[in-house]
């Protein structure tokens, strides 16, 4: 795999800006060239590198066609089955909004779920004929949501990926959405899951992040429900202080981190986003110089609407700081 390129001075919101693998792959999309496609997935042997470049390929702009054209001339092909899965699940999350449910009207809804369920059609396909087909159990993970499913059906997808891949981030990312209480779940489930997560997987991975993402996830809804002093006096408790410290250690801050893994910088800013909505920013300061120029808008865009400038301003801060 390519390493990440070097921060060049401005913000960098894609990852197709810093990630070499990942531009090269977006070309073969825009190229309509199925084989080189292929051929960049088949060069990401690490499951999780694999479930952001399959992200990559759903943002690029109009990849329905190709997806849909190489489906109907690769019938048997579990990749491009998956990959336009995914792009229906996205197109379907568009029109649905990241609004709360009772903001997204009936219409929405009924497209939305007409999206997954296409989606769903395809992923099962390849689930029953490739078990241990990590991209497409990830995925049915978050349709399983999209759907309202339920926990025990979420639960039940994601174990099966699990099963073959038992420390998939992405998939146990999307499962922490699924036990936060606005999916019907609980803090309970969704702070436990995160710690154990974090707990079971090899020193170095990033599924320390997870700790952060529930702590920002809480973070909001206590914003929401009350103001933002309360969710901040949460974030400052001497025991989400001392999750965070040591999630970070054990994951992105330990020697055996992987800093060329796609979801490296993702994970760094998970932990500099929690540090500094937390009034922390000196601790924020070594996620802030491991990222330099490269900003992700989860979970920053909690911070602010303006992703980027809550990335800027609170980077400012915490390196002065620290």
């Amino acid at each position: 795999m390519s390493a990440l390129t070097p921060p060049t001075g401005r913000l960098l919101l894609d990852p197709t800006e810093y990630v070499p693998a990942l531009a090269a792959l977006r070309s073969a999309v825009q190229l309509r060239d199925a084989k080189a496609v292929a051929a960049a997935f088949d060069a990401l042997p690490d499951e999780d590198d694999r479930a952001l470049a399959c992200w990559t390929v759903a943002e690029t702009p109009d990849c329905g066609d190709f997806l849909r054209a190489t489906v109907a001339a690769r019938p048997g092909d579990p990749l491009f089955r998956t990959l336009y899965a995914n792009h229906l699940i996205r197109a379907g999350w568009n029109i649905r909004s990241g609004a709360r449910a009772e903001h997204v009207s009936r219409e929405q809804f009924d497209s939305f779920h007409a999206h997954l369920r296409r989606a769903e059609v395809l992923l099962i396909d390849v689930c029953a004929e490739y078990p241990a087909y990590a991209l497409a159990w990830y995925l049915r993970v978050t349709t399983a949501r999209g759907l309202e499913l339920g926990q025990g059906e979420a639960r039940r997808r994601y174990e099966r990926l699990a099963e073959h891949h038992p420390h998939h981030y992405s998939g146990q990312s999307q499962l922490l959405q699924q036990l936060c209480p606005k999916w019907s779940g609980s803090w309970e489930e969704a702070e436990g899951f995160a710690r154990a997560c974090a707990e079971a997987a090899p020193e170095g991975g990033p599924q320390g992040a997870l700790v952060a993402v529930a702590q920002m996830e809480r973070y909001l809804e206590i914003q929401r429900d009350e103001d933002t002093h309360a969710a901040e006096t949460y974030l400052r408790e001497p025991a989400q202080h001392t999750a965070l410290l040591a999630a970070a250690a054990r994951s992105v801050l330990h020697p055996a981190a992987r800093t060329d893994a796609f979801h490296h910088v993702g994970a760094h800013n998970a932990f500099a986003a929690a540090h500094s909505a937390a009034g922390r920013h000196a601790e924020a300061a070594p996620h802030f110089r491991a990222v330099g120029d490269r900003a992700t808008e989860f979970p920053w865009g909690y911070l602010n609407a303006d992703h980027a400038a809550a990335f800027t301003r609170h980077r400012k801060t915490a390196l002065a700081k620290g």
